[in-house]
């Protein structure tokens, strides 16, 4: 009787210590990852008859409620799995409600988390809101073969029509019809100051994202260029729209597409580019690399030993269809270049050893050799924007590390001179970075940072100019 009585003392105390344990870690864990920028992500750690539970959300993001596998705790350490995402995160309780830890996920990141009551939210006050000064529809349309349906929001003016229209054209990435980066809504903010003055705005879901069917991965920037096309043929069954004043609005990548469409079609009366690529990609990726590393610290003698290895890598592994032999060539490369490379330089860029060169040989390879990656990085703007013969503004930010103003506009320009474009205006607005923010840092973190969602004077430059050549 006296050993029974032992061991369920045993178990009791078992039980209160595992209890006081974990019931420390229950509540919403928040932190920041720097991934170039800073996304939030929360857990939310539960209780359920005895065991851990949580989930994961990343606002920044936009998804929610991601599945995590397990949790586990031993004495001030919680390991928490997502198995589906191939990706975990451990950290150590320092305090009560903060833990130090790393979040892995092909690469190993630092993140703090903090307990909070509720989830920080950012500030974003241009997002416009209900109830609306103009007609606001979400619509699904679908191309001519029917094998692709859009989602999308089309916006119209009030008062009597028709009106100038305008397909907004989302950059790089998989991205919804708000064009969505880090809370901001960006094409939202635009569709509503330019529906405010008069233009019926259609602002679309990428194939793949929202209410747009259709497989994102297996694209290129021209299956994209057409999903425009379709877009605006969608805006020509529409009676409020003026069928001669119909145009496209891109950025960044959208720059690209916009001159693409433009050129197949006849029915294109003005194009506005956003921050669009006026050079081969090739080379504006290696000048937007370099500016990026420059702008988070790194030395200008360091990013001008990178830059040139940076474009071989680029170039040998495009034309290579082999992955395997592409990470040899790309690995070869880099212990070359690592060799005649001053350890210093090398210790700045986070390359001072072997594995540290391989896993970044590796992380090349696989990002360059997808489908789309390849057509972006052997396309060359300048053919489409000489063929250009409608209506054309150029817009690039003075502080844009993505697509550099004194590299990217000279090339617009030029181009432009050899077109029919019946306008060709260009113009780069000082103090503004890649997504037409007025920036201070001017660094790509600061994207979330900053309350202001697209610069009003932006907004302005874009209104003034189609209420001056179009309407």
């Amino acid at each position: 009787m006296q050993r029974y009585f032992v061991t369920i003392a045993l178990l009791l105390i078992f039980s209160f210590s595992a209890k006081t344990q974990t019931g420390k870690f229950h509540g919403l864990w928040q932190g920041k990852l720097n991934v170039g920028v800073e996304l939030r992500l929360v857990f939310h750690v539960t209780d359920s008859a005895g065991v851990l539970k949580a989930s994961a959300d990343s606002p920044d993001q936009n998804a929610f409620g991601m599945k995590c596998d397990s949790v586990f705790v031993t004495e001030n350490t919680i390991t928490i799995k997502m198995l589906g995402l191939r990706a975990s995160y451990t950290g150590k309780q320092v305090a009560d409600s903060i833990l130090e830890g790393t979040f892995t996920q092909g690469a190993n990141l630092p993140l703090t988390l903090k307990k909070v009551n509720k989830v920080e939210e950012r500030k974003r006050p241009q997002t416009p809101k209900p109830p609306f000064s103009y007609i606001s529809e979400d619509v699904i349309y679908e191309n001519a073969d029917k094998s692709l349906k859009y989602g999308a929001t089309i916006t119209i003016p009030a008062g009597s029509g028709p009106f100038p229209a305008a397909i907004l054209i989302t950059g790089s990435g998989a991205q919804s019809r708000d064009e969505e980066i880090l809370g901001h809504k960006i094409f939202a903010v635009i569709a509503d100051h330019l529906t405010k003055n008069g233009i019926v705005v259609l602002r679309v879901d990428d194939r793949g994202m929202g209410k747009s069917t259709g497989v994102f991965s297996e694209a290129t920037t021209a299956d994209f260029a057409n999903d425009v096309s379709t877009g605006v043929d969608y805006l020509l069954t529409r009676n409020e729209v003026d069928k001669n004043k119909v145009g496209l609005i891109g950025h960044s990548e959208g720059g690209m597409i916009a001159p693409m469409v433009a050129t197949k079609r006849k029915d294109i009366n003005f194009v506005i580019l956003l921050a669009g690529p006026g050079v081969k990609t090739l080379d504006l990726l290696v000048e937007q690399t370099g500016a990026i590393m420059a702008s988070s610290g790194v030395s200008e003698k360091a990013v001008l030993s990178y830059k040139p290895l940076y474009r071989k890598l680029l170039v040998k592994t495009i034309n290579e269809s082999d992955t395997l032999k592409a990470f040899k060539n790309a690995y070869s490369l880099t212990e070359k270049w690592a060799a005649a490379t001053d350890t210093a330089l090398l210790a700045q860029l986070g390359m001072n050893d072997k594995t540290a060169r391989e896993k970044a040989s590796e992380q090349l390879v696989k990002s360059v050799s997808g489908k789309w990656f390849r057509y972006f990085l052997q396309f060359d703007p300048a053919p489409y924007i000489k063929k250009l013969s409608c209506k054309v503004l150029a817009l690039n930010g003075g502080k844009d590390l993505q697509v550099i103003a004194s590299q990217n506009i000279p090339g617009i320009e030029k181009a432009l001179k050899k077109s029919k474009a019946s306008v060709k205006d260009i113009k780069v607005l000082d103090g503004m970075n890649h997504v037409f923010q007025t920036c201070k840092k001017c660094t790509l973190p600061e994207y979330g940072e900053l309350e202001e969602t697209f610069s009003p004077v932006a907004l302005k430059e874009m209104s003034d100019w189609l209420n001056k050549n179009v309407k």
